[in-house]
C-alpha cells in the first residue's frame, strides 16, 4: 500500500477490531505484524511444540455489536458464541465434582446442594445479579472515559452523565452491591454469598483469573465481573470456528474494505517529529509515513520502546514507567494419548481460598507456586494448563533453569487429581512469562497489558489522565488491552480506539 492514511502497528485481535473499523469508514489502512501470522494472543506458537499448539486463551468472544458492525458473519465467524462451553468443574477432596453454570439448571443446583442446600437457594440470585452486573461493565467499557481536562469536561462529562443514569436503573439493591463488590476481595465477596468453602474457592478462582492478585487482594470483585463478562459465565466460552476462525474472519474482513496486512515487518520505532507522529521505521530500515498511527503493542512498550523518552514530556515518561505490569501466568500443553481422565469444560484446581492466597504468595517472593492454581482445557488429545502463579522475575534463578520445574508441578497437581493423567503423557511444552515477553512481545508477561488493579482502571488506565486513546504525540493513539477495556479477549478496546481516531478526525 502506497502513502497509506493510517498505520496499525501489531495484528492482535484488537489492532486487526481497530483497522477494520476505520478500513470500513473509508481510510486507506495498513497493519503491521511482527511476527508470521497475525493473531497475537489469539496465534499459537509452532516452534515450541511438534504438536499444534492452543493459543494463550482458553476462550474468547468479540462483542456481538462487533462482530455485527464489521460483517464477520460473512467472513465465517459465527455470529453466536459455542452453544455449550461445557461445565465449570471443581475436584472435590472426596473425590465428587462440583459441577457449576452460569445459570439455574438442575445439574448445577444439586451439585451445590450436596455441599450446603442454603447455597443452592442463593445461587439463581448470584447468577442474576452477576449478568446484571456483568451488563454493566459492558455499558461501562463502551463509554469513553474522560481526561478530565478544564477545556472539554462538559463534553467528555455527558457519556458518564449517561452511565450514572445506567446504573442508577439497576435498582437500589443491584447499584449498591455493583459499587460494593468492585473493590471488595474475591475472598469477601464469595462469604457474602456462600457458606461452602469449595463453591467459594471456585468462585474465587475466577476472581483472579490472569492477574497478580491474591485471593485476599482488593479489587477481586472488579476482576469477577470482567472475567465473568468475557468468558460469558464461569467456564471458558468460545465462538464456534475457535479462535483461529476469529482472526481468519478479521483478516478477511479488513482485506474486503481495501486494508492491507504485511506480517514478518516488525516496526523498530515510531517517527515522531516535534511532538507529532510522522509515520514508522522497520527493523528492515524501511520508513512508511502517515499521519495517524495506532499501536495494538502494550502502553510501556509503544511509550518507551518505539517512541522513546526523549519526544515525551518527562512527567508523562515517569508515568509510563509506572505502569504495573507483573505477569505471572504460565501455560504447559500436554499431548496425551487421549486416555486424561480430563472431563469436557473447564476444570479448576483450587480447593480452598487459602490454598489460592498461598499460591499467590510464593509469586510475591519471586517464586513459582508449588501448589499453583490450575485450569484445564482439553481440545482432542492436548491439555492445556492455564498455571498461577509463575512470576516474569525470578529470585535466584531464570526461566531456563525453571521451565523443568514448572511442568513437573504442573504434571504432579494434575496427577493428584486425575490419576490416569501421568501415564497418558506423550509430549509437554511450556509457554513461559519469558517466553510471553520474547514471542508475543508482552511486556513481563502481562497478558493484559497492565494489571487489571484499581489503581490501572477505568480513567487510569493506562495513565491518569490519558484514558482516551490519545498519547502526547499528536496521531499516535493506543489500542490495545492496556487501555480502557481490554483486558482478555473482547475486541473492545481496538472498537473503541477507532471510534476516537474518527471522533478527532471528523473534527478535523
Amino acid at each position: 500500500m502506497a502513502n497509506p492514511d493510517i498505520i496499525v502497528i501489531g495484528a492482535g485481535h484488537n489492532g486487526l477490531v481497530a483497522a477494520t473499523y476505520l478500513a470500513r469508514a473509508g481510510r486507506k489502512v495498513l497493519v503491521l505484524e511482527r511476527r508470521e501470522v497475525p493473531g497475537g494472543q489469539l496465534a499459537g506458537d509452532a516452534r515450541i511444540g511438534a504438536f499444534a499448539t492452543r493459543p494463550i486463551h482458553a476462550g474468547g468472544q468479540l462483542r456481538a455489536d462487533i462482530v455485527r458492525d464489521l460483517g464477520l458473519a460473512n467472513h465465517g465467524l459465527a455470529s453466536e458464541a459455542s452453544a455449550d462451553a461445557g461445565a465449570y468443574l471443581a475436584p472435590l477432596p472426596d473425590g465428587r465434582m462440583l459441577r457449576l453454570a452460569a445459570s439455574t439448571d438442575a445439574a448445577t443446583l444439586d451439585s451445590i446442594r450436596a455441599l450446603s442446600p442454603r447455597d443452592a437457594e442463593r445461587w439463581p440470585e448470584f447468577v442474576r445479579f452477576m449478568n446484571s452486573a456483568a451488563a454493566y461493565l459492558e455499558a461501562g467499557q463502551a463509554t469513553p472515559m474522560p481526561r478530565l481536562a478544564n477545556a472539554d469536561l462538559l463534553e467528555q462529562g455527558r457519556p458518564l452523565a449517561a452511565l450514572a443514569w445506567k446504573l442508577r436503573r439497576l435498582g437500589r439493591t443491584d447499584m449498591f452491591r455493583f459499587m460494593r463488590v468492585l473493590t471488595m476481595s474475591a475472598v469477601e465477596f464469595a462469604e457474602e454469598w456462600f457458606e461452602s468453602e469449595p463453591l467459594r474457592a471456585a468462585i474465587g478462582a475466577v476472581a483472579i483469573h490472569g492477574v497478580s492478585i491474591g485471593s485476599m487482594s482488593a479489587g477481586g470483585g472488579y476482576v469477577l465481573i470482567h472475567n465473568w463478562l468475557n468468558r460469558g459465565g464461569l467456564a471458558h466460552r468460545g465462538t464456534r470456528g475457535g479462535a483461529q476462525d476469529m482472526v481468519n474472519a478479521l483478516v478477511a474482513a479488513l482485506r474486503a474494505r481495501g486494508g492491507e496486512l504485511r506480517t514478518s515487518a516488525p516496526v523498530a520505532q515510531v517517527l515522531v517529529e516535534r511532538q507529532v507522529v510522522r509515520g514508522v521505521r522497520l527493523e528492515s530500515g524501511e520508513e512508511i509515513l502517515a499521519g495517524t498511527v495506532l499501536s495494538d503493542a502494550d502502553p510501556r512498550r509503544t511509550l518507551l520502546g518505539l517512541v522513546g523518552a526523549p519526544e515525551l514530556p518527562p512527567e508523562f515518561v515517569w508515568q509510563a514507567q509506572s505502569i504495573k505490569m507483573r505477569g505471572s501466568v504460565a501455560k504447559v500443553h500436554v499431548l496425551t494419548d487421549g486416555q486424561h481422565g480430563i472431563p469436557g469444560g473447564t476444570v479448576v484446581i483450587a480447593p480452598t481460598t487459602k490454598y489460592l492466597e498461598r499460591a499467590y504468595d510464593a509469586a510475591k517472593y519471586g517464586q513459582v507456586s508449588e501448589h499453583p492454581y490450575l485450569e484445564l482445557t482439553h481440545s482432542g488429545d492436548v491439555v492445556s494448563i492455564h498455571y498461577q502463579f509463575a512470576p516474569y522475575s525470578l529470585r535466584g534463578g531464570d526461566w531456563q533453569a525453571m521451565r523443568a520445574t514448572l511442568e513437573r508441578r504442573a504434571i504432579a497437581t494434575v496427577s493428584e487429581r486425575f490419576a490416569g493423567f501421568r501415564d497418558s503423557i506423550r509430549e509437554v511444552r511450556s509457554i513461559t512469562p519469558f517466553d510471553l515477553e520474547q514471542t508475543w512481545a508482552l511486556t513481563e508477561g502481562d497478558l493484559n497489558h497492565g494489571q487489571l488493579i484499581l489503581d490501572q482502571l477505568l480513567f487510569m488506565r493506562p495513565i491518569p489522565g490519558w484514558s482516551d486513546h490519545r498519547t502526547p504525540v499528536d496521531g499516535l493513539y493506543l489500542c490495545g488491552s492496556g487501555v480502557h477495556g481490554g483486558g482478555g479477549v473482547s475486541g473492545v478496546s481496538g472498537r473503541n480506539a477507532a471510534r476516537r481516531v474518527l471522533r478527532v478526525s471528523a473534527r478535523g
